[in-house]
């Protein structure tokens, strides 16, 4: 499977409680903070729900 490299841009104080749940569950805890994570439908959908506070990359 392909990878992609999830970096946090924006703080997510202010952030809706459920999507902070989000950014943590895909293990992104500080600003510019970065994770590797396999290209699968899940990961897109969470990426999909918190697109303003992070940027993806291929790998």
């Amino acid at each position: 499977m392909a990878k992609i490299k999830v970096t946090l841009v924006k703080s997510t104080i202010g952030a809706i409680p459920q999507h902070k749940k989000v950014v943590e569950a895909l293990g992104l805890k500080k600003i510019n903070s970065f994770r590797i994570h396999e290209d699968t439908p899940s990961i897109q959908g969470m990426i999909a729900k918190v697109n303003y506070l992070v940027k993806v990359e291929n790998c």
